[in-house]
């Protein structure tokens, strides 16, 4: 008996390893992007063709150009035929750069495989659809939960109108983050303090209250990485008491400075340099969720909440905070140091914010907890 071919005339079928290898390049390559590209989302795209990668690139800092150009440029005439991994349904629409559909169209790839979907309307579908009707193969869904994850606050930009918050605690093994006389140096040791300036610098922004701008003296920059894109500083102040000869007053012509405020008169800190953004009063505090809104307005969509323990607690009632970070360190403090979160009014458990936890692990002496939101 001969066995035959059913199907002479079918093509290959995707290799679902080499798939998912190469769309964990672009991701890797996307992720580098982060804190740098706002308001666009760090995407990364590879190309290949017969099994070789011929192109690479990422969101450029920035915003633009984007991944697909960045990687269509070192491909050349190699991208003709060739399959291209990327980690954000191409754009289709005209802004301030041409199509990035139009281009994988002109350079004729022959495959183009998408991690996940854009939600923003002007795209939403309408990059794949281009796509194919240009007789481009198109594979969706390769990676999709880790490319989700990792565009969620332009996700969140553009479906709720607010940016991804994470919210960074460092407390003691008791919950506290400085003893009654305010001394708080040094909860955490040195290795988790490097690994938040390097979260720092995969965010837009860096937010603090206002608290803690007088208590602290905060500079709220990356150190330790040399010369990097630094974020944005946000400080949260209902009245504008704050000082303007610290580390942020000192600095805010040659580091953005943002301050959130409700009442008080902004003009001296405009003639420091800072952007000011008037925000509404809510129970004689700044209006978190209108706050929120005129951040992603104004392009962030990744924001590193840092405290104190008042702005942690009104984020957190307003539903806020998609990630909680969590540092502990091996001390203990007692019921008379001050608490990590301000009070929430809470009567009930079942009314308590929810997390799951996603990560643990040990950082120097330290434990570091990564929560999601449930």
């Amino acid at each position: 008996m001969t066995l035959t071919n059913s199907f002479p005339n079918c093509v290959r079928m995707p290799n679902q390893k080499n798939d998912a290898r190469f769309m964990a390049l672009a991701l890797s390559l996307g992720r580098r992007g982060m804190g740098r590209v706002w308001p666009n989302p760090a995407v990364g795209c590879v190309i290949v063709r017969d099994g070789v990668i011929v192109g690479r690139g990422r969101t450029a800092d920035g915003g633009r150009p984007h991944a697909e150009t960045e990687a269509l440029a070192q491909a050349g005439a190699a991208a003709k035929g060739a399959t291209v991994y990327v980690t954000l349904e191409p754009c289709s629409h005209h802004g301030k750069t041409p199509p990035c559909a139009d281009a994988l169209i002109a350079a004729k790839v022959a495959t183009v495989v998408v991690a996940t979907g854009d939600p923003n309307p002007l795209v939403a579908g309408a990059g794949l659809a281009r796509l194919r009707a240009a007789g481009i193969t198109v594979r969706e869904g390769v990676l999709k939960p880790e490319a989700d994850g990792d565009h969620a606050g332009f996700f969140l930009t553009q479906t709720k109108q607010r940016p991804f918050v994470t919210l960074k605690l460092a407390t003691t093994l008791d919950g506290r983050i400085a003893t009654r006389t305010g001394d708080s140096q040094w909860i955490t040791g040195p290795q988790s303090r490097a690994l938040v300036h390097a979260m720092r610098a995969r965010h837009d922004a860096v937010m603090v209250g206002a608290g803690t701008v007088r208590a602290d003296d905060p500079m709220l920059d990356v150190r330790g990485f040399g010369p990097v894109l630094q974020p944005v500083r946000v400080i949260v102040s209902s009245d504008l008491d704050l000082p303007t000869s610290g580390k942020l007053a000192r600095t805010a012509k040659d580091q953005p400075v943002w301050i959130c405020h409700g009442a008080g008169d902004a003009t001296r800190w405009t003639e420091l340099g800072a952007r000011v953004v008037p925000v509404a009063l809510r129970d004689g505090k700044v209006d978190v969720t209108a706050m929120m809104q005129h951040l992603a307005q104004a392009g962030l969509t990744r924001i590193f909440c840092e405290g104190g323990g008042q702005l942690a607690a009104s984020l957190l009632k307003a539903g806020l905070v998609d990630d909680v970070i969590l540092f502990q360190g091996p001390k203990m403090i007692g019921g008379d140091g001050l608490a990590a979160i301000g009070g929430l009014g809470l009567t009930k458990l079942a009314d308590a914010p929810q997390f799951t936890l996603r990560e643990q692990r040990q950082i120097g002496t330290d434990v570091m907890q990564r929560w999601r939101h449930a």
